[in-house]
């Protein structure tokens, strides 16, 4: 049954991604500069790379569920506390070294929109009434996946819900040139 449930959320929320845009018209000078140059391609080829890692991160993350929560934990023999689980996730799937506390993956990471938010980026939360206290990782439509608290396990949960929505506080995205790249671990 939670394998079913898995893919379920899975499916629903990549089924967007699905889609093919129509190719875009190249008209002024510009453009047309820069569709000689193969820039476009190079942007298009860079860009797929990252939705690709973002995608992977995410279907990593979810492998998880039901792990338990362990203050300090950053591994899945002894649970995780929700920075260990956002760090640990990006090193084993992206090759991304984090810093450990929540409060410092906000402070390395770029502030973007709530409206703007992707896959693979980070949502943080004031739930010990100092900022960025919590952090988890956006799994899409208006879900995140993180380490709750003691006597949680990793889960799912909707952004809207009442007690995340009063303590949401910001968006990161991970600049993946300015992370320190590592070799990603075996799974």
């Amino acid at each position: 049954m939670r394998f079913l449930t898995l893919m379920a959320l899975l499916l629903s929320l990549f089924s967007a991604s699905l889609c093919q845009a129509a190719p875009v018209e190249v008209a002024d000078e510009a453009g047309l500069r820069l569709n000689d140059g193969n820039l476009l391609i190079k942007i298009g080829e860079v860009s797929n790379r990252v939705e690709a890692k973002a995608s992977q991160l995410v279907v990593s993350a979810l492998g998880f569920l039901g792990v338990p929560y362990r203050r300090g934990g950053s591994n899945v023999e002894t649970g995780f506390d929700c920075s260990g689980f956002v760090r640990a996730m990006y090193q084993q799937t992206a090759g991304l070294l984090l810093p450990r506390r929540a409060s410092e993956q906000a402070a390395s990471t770029e502030k973007i929109d709530k409206t703007d938010l992707k896959p693979g980026d980070l949502v943080f939360f004031n739930t010990m009434r100092r900022a960025f206290s919590h952090v988890g990782i956006y799994v899409g439509n208006g879900k995140f996946i993180h380490a709750p608290k003691p006597g949680g396990e990793v889960r799912v949960e909707d952004l809207g819900a009442s007690y995340w929505a009063k303590r949401f506080d910001g968006a990161r995205r991970v600049p993946i040139e300015a992370s320190t790249a590592i070799e990603p671990q075996p799974q």
